[in-house]
């Protein structure tokens, strides 16, 4: 019994250690969304860091991730960016996948 008690543990411990790790590339995922959408609605300085916190608390408000597409896809239409869904989509595809090699780095 031992033995099964000492594989639930460890199964237990590495679905934390992934769900940290998922947490983690997500939120650093949308801390660079920010910081690339920023930089295409003109946002310089603090602004930029303001703008990828506010990106981050976004994908607080429901599982998934579009609550932090429409985030984006709002704003980018508030400054008359014209980028098209697809094109934001890729963006979080691509920054999640920088996010995770950052993220697999340390």
């Amino acid at each position: 019994m031992n033995g099964i008690s000492d594989r639930e543990k460890a199964f237990e411990n590495k679905f934390v250690h992934d769900e940290a790790l998922k947490f983690k590339a997500e939120a650093r995922r949308n801390k660079l969304l920010g910081v690339w959408a920023a930089g295409l609605m003109g946002r310089t300085g603090e602004a930029v860091n303001d703008y990828a916190k506010e990106v981050i608390k976004a994908d607080f408000e429901e599982v998934g991730d579009e609550d932090v597409f429409r985030k984006l896809r709002g704003d980018l239409d508030d400054a008359s960016v014209s980028i098209s869904d697809d094109d934001i989509r890729k963006a979080m595809v691509d920054n999640m996948k920088t996010a995770i090699e950052q993220i697999g780095s340390k």
